[in-house]
């Protein structure tokens, strides 16, 4: 891959937009070969597979291979704020969304070796119980990229980041303003923090947090008509493997069979 100096600029007049899937016309139980470029992936499956034994696999090993392989992953931008009021910024590429209905989304840290255990992130979020989580975009990618710093606890990352605090409705850590999507987020009762522990040794290695979303902040120039979001203008970043980032190509959109409509086409797949 070479050098971060070595590649080509980014290209910022390139615009994302949306096109037809990849496979148009595709019907039920039509085979991965029926196309070029079906063929075209299968013909790799000629160099066979490697095969990772999970629980012999060195944790490192395992570690880069599957944030390498488990990609994109979208980003959880969390501020949160200590007890003695020290406010913390730091990205997790460990988070999705959870449900609806409660909105609940989650996060997972990774524990520190040695003596600090905790990071501040998570040491915020047990002590105060809530947190914002800001969708990060290509436009300030670099400034919450430094967040990611291994700063000692009593530094905050935010004034690194360039970026803006803007007060929260209904909790005391700030949100990003330059943020588009942020969500306002509480650590209570049924939704709150589990140790994820080793089969084997009992330790505890990472914490999964969940956080009950109370308030969503949205900027209207990224929704569309229909007032969601749309994900060409919202420019949102995703992690890959090392320290190697993606952003929104060209987005198609693929449509779903209802039982309605095509039962009786799978029926006879039967």
């Amino acid at each position: 891959m070479g050098s971060i100096d070595d590649l080509p600029p980014f290209t910022h007049d390139a615009r994302a937009k949306f096109t037809t899937p990849p496979v148009p016309g595709w019907t039920f139980g039509q085979k991965v070969d029926a196309t070029l470029e079906g063929r075209e992936w299968l013909a790799g499956e000629k160099a066979g597979f490697q095969v990772v034994d999970a629980a012999t696999a060195d944790p490192s090993r395992l570690y880069a291979l599957m944030i390498s392989g488990i990609i994109p992953r979208p980003i959880a931008f969390v501020s949160s704020i200590s007890e003695t009021g020290t406010e913390n910024l730091a990205p997790f590429s460990w988070f999705n969304m959870v449900t609806f209905d409660p909105p609940v989304v989650s996060f997972a840290v990774l524990h520190l070796p040695g003596a600090r255990g905790f990071k501040d992130t998570l040491r915020n979020v047990m002590s105060t119980k809530e947190f914002t989580v800001n969708i990060i975009s290509h436009a300030f990618v670099a400034g919450a990229n430094a967040t990611a710093v291994d700063a000692p606890t009593e530094v905050s990352e935010w004034p690194l980041s360039g970026l803006t605090k803007e007060p929260s409705i209904k909790i005391k850590a700030a949100r990003v303003k330059e943020s588009a999507f942020s969500m306002e987020c509480e650590d209570l009762q049924l939704f709150q923090s589990h140790e994820i522990v080793h089969p084997e040794t009992g330790k505890a290695t990472t914490t999964l947090v969940l956080g009950l979303v109370k308030y969503i902040h949205v900027r209207k120039d990224v929704l569309n008509e229909r007032g969601l979001v749309d994900p060409v203008k919202l420019n949102a970043v995703g992690r890959l493997g090392d320290i190697t980032y993606s952003r929104q190509s060209d987005p198609f959109r693929v449509p779903r069979g209802t039982w309605a409509v095509d039962g009786a086409a799978i029926s006879e797949l039967q």
